[in-house]
């Protein structure tokens, strides 16, 4: 009885439009949604999947998470947020599967600082399971570049302390500094380059199939 009240109060919530479960958009649809006139279609950036409540886009590009965000359903008033992945790690990528009465299941993930927990459509759960797997590889690859970027600056603290006894010619000591100074800066900026990936069209590419 106590199953069947639940149930009720989750259908007559839907019906009232006072539930915010998402559907996934289908590709053909993407330029029909508010998030398509945010994506930097210029810089080569595409739209790879995209989830819509009554108040709420979540636009996954290869490139960011294009947040629209609706303070109240009832509300046209939107707050457009951009993560780029590059700067937002992906972290902690989990799926709350839906139960015999639920009529939604929960994808949870975290960017950053800024933790999602988004509603789906119970039978959208094959699409979803397609998702979870692009936000695991992406946090992998991430974390990955992270560790080398670690590696580089540990070695480059390694190297300077290996000749920290060492001193400048009095009579070059500018030029000395400079070219040391252009080292570093070349060094840092080499590395940070190798080990930041802002374009993860591939994966989507390959664990994206709706």
């Amino acid at each position: 009885m106590k199953g069947e009240i639940l149930l009720f109060k989750k259908l007559a919530s839907d019906a009232l439009g006072l539930s915010d479960i998402g559907k996934i958009i289908n590709k053909e649809d993407f330029d029909k949604t508010q998030s398509d006139d945010f994506v930097l279609t210029e810089d080569e950036e595409k739209i790879f999947f995209l989830i819509k409540s009554k108040s709420d886009e979540y636009c996954f590009t290869n490139r960011a998470l294009i947040h629209l965000d609706g303070e109240k359903a009832s509300s046209s008033k939107r707050n457009i947020l951009r993560y780029d992945y590059y700067k937002h790690h992906i972290s902690n990528p989990s799926i709350e599967t839906a139960g015999t009465i639920d009529l939604d299941l929960e994808i949870k993930f975290t960017m950053g600082n800024k933790v999602f927990s988004i509603d789906i459509a119970k039978d959208e759960g094959e699409a979803i399971a397609d998702l979870y797997k692009s936000l695991v590889a992406i946090s992998h690859i991430q974390e990955e570049n992270r560790l080398y970027s670690d590696f580089a600056r540990d070695s480059l603290g390694t190297a300077s302390s290996l000749i920290k006894d060492n001193r400048f010619h009095d009579h070059d000591i500018s030029k000395e500094f400079e070219q040391a100074a252009n080292f570093a800066y070349g060094w840092y900026e080499q590395k940070h380059r190798e080990n930041t990936q802002k374009d993860f069209k591939e994966v989507f590419e390959k664990y994206i199939h709706n």
